[in-house]
């Protein structure tokens, strides 16, 4: 069943100045299906503008949304079906044809942002002449580069005009290549996105009380004129870091920032300013970047909130305190989510009172941040920490529901614990294991109640990456695997169901690519070399910049434990061997453009053959590779469909959202039906 389209209802109200029409956007949901722009929301704007035009008696007009939700821009499930300039630009044409009859009102307009504004949800509040926000709007910025589009519908050229160049190249392109980040309605209004910023309980009285002031004349709302005296300067920095974010993969975020530097021209007309935007949309929208860019967002804002897997008809055990064994940095990361999320009591224990110290310290510290930068109140800072309890003995885990480690990344260690906290926890007391790599069924084989064992593995950083696997041991019962679900959803990860496999899904094929990257080293190739032809998919990092990140240590382990099960696919590096024992923690010296060759590795790699590559040449041993290792994941059914391993890549590796999920972009550049003689989707 198709959603109901979003309508521009007009009511009136006759105020001490006059009457005034109010305009809401409402697709007759609830908040959980915000309002989107399709081609009869459009026709709706139009035929509110005819009655708003047609009354002469009209001293102004306020547009809001519905309850919680101002409007959250274009339909994009109908870009699929975009396959031409022609259309892409048609739409383009439409959004700006429909949106600037608010601008051509002779009336004063204001746009009363009660909720959250996206794309072209904010886009169509700029053609207002006057807009206010709410305290309590979550959420307001432009996703398009995030998606592989440009703000289209005035966004791109209204914007910089608005606020000036810096602050619209910050929300249109930086914001939405870093994770989509977006802004609230005090940011909004500090940005000068808005005009005044008011409490959410008399939001919408104030705001319309702002616009009879405004129509009588009794108040003034002034603006400084955007500064584009530093535009090349601004211009200059945004390619830079566009460049080091998608490495000339993605054009979107390249055509927005001409976009932003076209509309700083002020004496150029708008009308020229829109006209180029439909260009783009008309280039962009068909191109490969963009459809899977919105198969990213459809899997991951649609699919990934149903996951599969999940026991249906299965009632979660309830959560009132929960443990943590170990008190380093991943305890300690564990601790501060439980705490936020949960705000239930939290116990965290370690063998020694310096590390446990040590873990306490960590997380006052981040609550304590947290305060200082007004995400929490200090109050509620000081409450969730005086909740945590630090301790080494075992008796504070026996009124704990559920209780996950994070120890040392070792079999025996891992059973010792859980073979101790068995000794005092409850019959109903979930156990789970931050491991990522080791089998979770091993790990619980010498238990009494094996069956209430689950794979909990969180990605690093804890705070940032929202995948979570969920792995399922083979004694694992249904509602322990329910309330794993029900506590991921809680601490806002997003799950997926592994089987339990060596090194599960994400760290698996990682290792698989880094192993392939150490091999066409040792073959002969410069490191810089391989990284900057992995670089070529618009990696958020290069595969020895993570190692780095993840520690050779680690990753050598995770290494190991692929070995045992395929010795041939996962051989042991010599080189990488040496690296760790000689505590070597990074490849290179520095990071970014000025990063040199670390002299300890030229050292353990000297010796090795001389040999020319072209990057064209790695990447294609790279990808069939991974052609290979991902059928092999999805034959051993590892996870239930390549929809999973799409999911997991994009929110545990920084796969690329223009690439639309690894499997699809294997499929859609070639190496599946070349490889394996199929595609992915067919399976």
């Amino acid at each position: 069943m198709a959603d109901s389209p979003t309508l521009f209802l007009t009511n009136y109200f006759q105020s001490r100045v006059g009457k005034i029409a109010i305009v809401t956007m409402d697709n007759g949901e609830d908040y959980k299906k915000p309002n989107t722009f399709a081609e009869k929301a459009l026709v709706s704007l139009h035929e509110a503008m005819n009655k708003i035009e047609a009354d002469k008696e009209l001293k102004g007009m306020m547009l809001c949304g519905k309850h919680y939700i101002f409007a959250a821009g274009a339909d994009l499930m109908q870009v699929p079906f975009i396959n031409t300039f022609e259309q892409g630009r048609q739409i383009g044409a439409a959004g700006h044809a429909a949106m600037k009859r608010i601008m051509d009102l002779k009336i004063p307009t204001l746009a009363a942002i009660n909720g959250a504004a996206l794309g072209g949800g904010l886009e169509i509040a700029l053609y207002c002449n006057y807009r206010t926000v709410s305290k309590a709007v979550p959420a307001i910025g432009f996703p398009e580069c995030f998606l592989g589009l440009i703000p289209g519908w005035g966004g791109s050229s209204l914007t910089p005009r608005l606020i000036g160049p810096e602050k619209a190249l910050e929300l249109i392109v930086y914001n939405a290549l870093n994770q989509n980040r977006l802004i609230d309605g005090t940011k909004a209004f500090q940005m000068g996105l808005a005009d005044r910023l008011f409490d959410a309980v008399e939001f919408f009285d104030e705001s319309l009380a702002l616009l009879e002031r405004i129509i009588e004349g009794s108040e003034t709302i002034e603006r400084k004129p955007p500064d584009v005296s530093k535009l090349s300067s601004h211009v200059q920095q945004a390619h830079s870091f566009v460049d080091m974010k998608v490495h000339g993969a993605a054009p979107a975020p390249y055509r927005a920032i001409e976009l932003v530097k076209g509309a700083c021209d002020l004496g150029r007309a708008i009308g020229e300013c829109f006209e180029e935007e439909d260009k783009a949309l008309g280039d962009l929208i068909k191109s490969r970047q963009c459809k899977a860019g919105v198969y990213s967002f459809d899997l991951i804002q649609r699919r990934a909130k149903k996951p599969v897997g999940r026991p249906e008809d299965v009632k979660p055990r309830p959560i009132k305190k929960i443990g943590i064994v170990g008190a380093g940095l991943m305890a300690s990361q564990l601790a501060l989510l439980f705490l936020r999320r949960y705000g239930v009591p939290v116990v965290m224990k370690d063998i020694k009172q310096e590390f446990l110290d040590k873990g306490l310290g960590y997380v006052k510290g981040e609550l304590q941040a947290l305060a200082s930068k007004q995400r929490l109140t200090q109050a509620k800072a000081d409450h969730l920490f005086h909740i945590l309890i630090g301790t080494l003995d075992w008796q504070d885990f026996t009124d704990c529901d559920f209780v996950i480690e994070a120890v040392f990344e070792e079999m025996t260690v891992k059973q010792d614990v859980f073979a101790q906290a068995e000794e005092v926890i409850s019959p109903e007391c979930i156990l789970a294991t931050n491991t990522s790599s080791l089998s979770i069924t091993e790990m619980s084989s010498k238990l009494k109640h094996p069956e209430r064992v689950v794979g909990f593995h969180f990605f690093n950083p804890v705070a940032i990456l929202p995948l979570l696997e969920i792995i399922k041991g083979e004694k694992t019962d249904d509602v322990t695997l329910a309330t794993a679900f029900a506590i991921a959803k809680k601490i806002k990860k997003t799950a997926i169901l592994v089987k339990d496999s060596p090194a599960f899904l994400v760290n698996r094929i990682l290792t698989k690519l880094l192993s392939d990257c150490f091999e066409i080293v040792d073959e002969g190739a410069d490191f810089m070399l391989v990284d900057d032809a992995a670089l070529d998919l618009g990696l958020p990092m290069a595969p020895f910049d993570l190692l780095a990140l993840v520690g050779p240590a680690v990753a050598f382990h995770v290494l190991e434990t692929c070995h045992r099960a395929w010795p041939e696919r996962f051989p042991i590096n010599e080189h990488l061997r040496q690296l760790v024992n000689a505590k070597v923690g990074s490849i290179y010296q520095g990071f970014g453009p000025g990063k040199t060759l670390n002299p300890k590795v030229a050292e353990i790699w000297a010796g090795r053959p001389q040999k020319e590559f072209l990057k064209e040449e790695i990447l294609d041993k790279l990808l069939t590779s991974l052609t290979v290792e991902i059928d092999l994941c999805l034959r051993e059914k590892v996870v239930a469909d390549p929809k999973d391993v799409d999911t997991a890549m994009i929110l545990g590796a920084g796969w690329p959202f223009f690439n639309g999920g690894i499997t699809l972009y294997l499929d859609v550049v070639g190496y599946t039906p070349k490889v394996l003689q199929k595609v992915f989707f067919s399976i």
